[in-house]
This record gives C-alpha cells, sequence and structure tokens, in this order.
C-alpha cells in the first residue's frame, strides 16, 4: 500500500510540504514549497523555476534577510515603539509577534538549509553520470 511521502529521514527540520528525496516528484514538490518562500516576481523567473538549486539559494539568502529584519524590529520595539506613541499593551503584543516570527522564520531556513543540501547532492550526482 503506498504512502503519501510527506518525511524524509534526512533530518526533523525537513519541510512536510516537500517528499522524501528519491521519491516520486520529490524535486518538483521542493521547487514548490520555495516558490512560495521568494517574492512573487522571483518564482516566475525561468532560470530559478528550471534551477532548484539556485531557487533554494535565494530562498536562505531572502530567509536571511527577512531574519535580520525581524530581530532589528525587535530589539528596537521597546526603545522606538513609545515614542511613536504606542500604548504598552500593543508594544508587548508586538514584541510577542515578532519573538513567533522570528521562531518561524529560524524553522523556515532550517528547512531550507537540509533542502538545499538534498538538492545539490541530487544535482552533484546527476552531473556525475
Amino acid at each position: 500500500m503506498p504512502m503519501s511521502l510527506t518525511y524524509s529521514p534526512i533530518s526533523t527540520d525537513w519541510p512536510c510540504q516537500v517528499k522524501t528525496p528519491g521519491s516520486r516528484d520529490w524535486e518538483r514538490s521542493a521547487a514548490k514549497w520555495l516558490r512560495e518562500l521568494v517574492p512573487t516576481r522571483y518564482a516566475s523567473y525561468p532560470l530559478l523555476i528550471r534551477q532548484p538549486v539556485l531557487l533554494a539559494r535565494h530562498a536562505q539568502i531572502q530567509l536571511q534577510q527577512e531574519i535580520r529584519v525581524v530581530r532589528t524590529a525587535l530589539h528596537s520595539a521597546r526603545a522606538e515603539l513609545p515614542a511613536m506613541g504606542m500604548p504598552e499593551s500593543v508594544i508587548e503584543h508586538t514584541i510577542k509577534l515578532y519573538a513567533a516570527e522570528l521562531t518561524q522564520l529560524n524553522h523556515l531556513a532550517r528547512g531550507v538549509r537540509v533542502l538545499t543540501q538534498a538538492l545539490v547532492e541530487r544535482h552533484g550526482a546527476r552531473q556525475a553520470h
């Protein structure tokens, strides 16, 4: 009985939306997931569509920048938001929002890293033949 292949023993960081490496259409599921992580205009470039390793690289860079932005917003919120007239309750909720977003972005970044590694190994093996 065939099972839905959405888990990989590669790592607990493997994205659940991506099929196990080596399974049918796993690279297509990887590319689809990666396209959701980059701005729409990048996800439509033919080169990135045809080269999932490049798409993964761009997703890694995109997430690194988003993490940097959220860290900056988190670390500056308590100092800057009162001067903007934000009440303490809003500031506390904002800090919690940024902390949750940072956790999510770090999780996505780990998923992109393990996925990138699998794609690089796949494409390196393909080029060796």
